[in-house]
């Protein structure tokens, strides 16, 4: 144990290019601060202003309003006929004190769904600020083009997708109610921590409907440069969804059927 705490403690005194190489490898392989050193009992300056910029950074995903005139190109726009649409929270202040609220579209929202998108398609894409605009506008511009091409690739129906303002999940449900997709897709920003405030998850369900809860859902999460990037993530929510309308169903009851690596055997089960 001593020799232990010896090792531990000459760790802490390295810098990080004093780092044996397999201290810099497991650094590589997550964003999470680890063999960071120490001044004493406290982090080193640096660490210090690392963790105060990604707090900062966190704070302002979860603070910013969606615009999606600011967040997206002019060419995005009108490439995909985008247009924006709001839950029943009339700000970022009463959709973070009332969740209930982003679940919920607002009537006249309902109305513009109705007039402006076609009902029955395979899927339907929507996309929700959440708790991250940092991420939509990071993750969206590259991944939207991608499922798009690839579903229509497949041979599906896509419906018109659009942008939904003070986005909670559950607004899944009413998209389901309203434009009834086989597959709903909802890209939203995830709650953003200290490693990183781009990180944007997919929710899908297979017909979702009023009655609909988190056990009916299914996620692909941490879509971020240092996550899963738009090339894996859209084949992953297709595969998924191709899954869902295979097997009628969404959820707990389904699971992800992931590709083996490249180059790596799939192992046997035990």
């Amino acid at each position: 144990m001593a020799r232990d705490s010896e090792s531990l403690r000459a760790a802490d005194s390295l810098v990080a290019s004093d780092f044996p190489d397999a201290l810099r490898k497991i650094r590589e392989r997550t964003p999470a601060r680890i063999f960071s050193g120490r001044a004493g009992a406290a982090y080193r300056t640096s660490t210090q202003l690392e963790l105060r910029e990604a707090h900062a950074a966190a704070r302002d995903a979860v603070r910013a309003e969606l615009d999606m005139q600011a967040v997206f190109s002019k060419a995005l726009i009108e490439r995909w006929n985008l247009f924006e649409v709001s839950t029943e929270a009339r700000s970022k202040k009463e959709y973070l004190l009332q969740p209930d609220l982003g679940r919920r579209l607002n009537e006249s929202s309902r109305q513009e769904l109705a007039a402006r998108c076609s009902r029955e398609n395979d899927l339907q894409i929507a996309i929700g600020d959440g708790l991250s605009v940092t991420a939509v506008a990071a993750q969206v511009p590259a991944l939207l083009p991608l499922l798009v091409e690839r579903a229509r690739a497949r041979g599906w129906t896509v419906g018109n997708p659009f942008v939904i303002r003070h986005c909670r999940v559950g607004v899944l449900n009413e998209i389901g109610e309203l434009l009834t997709p086989k597959v709903a897709v909802l890209l939203i920003g995830e709650r953003p921590g200290l490693a990183s405030a781009e990180s944007l998850s997919a929710y899908m369900a297979y017909e979702p409907r009023a009655s609909h809860t988190d056990a009916n859902r299914n996620l692909i999460s941490n879509i971020h440069s240092r996550g899963l990037n738009p090339q894996a993530a859209a084949d992953r929510i297709l595969n998924l969804a191709s899954q869902m309308m295979a097997e009628r169903i969404s959820g707990f009851s389904i699971r992800e059927q992931l590709s083996p690596a490249p180059n790596q055997p799939k192992l046997p089960m035990r």
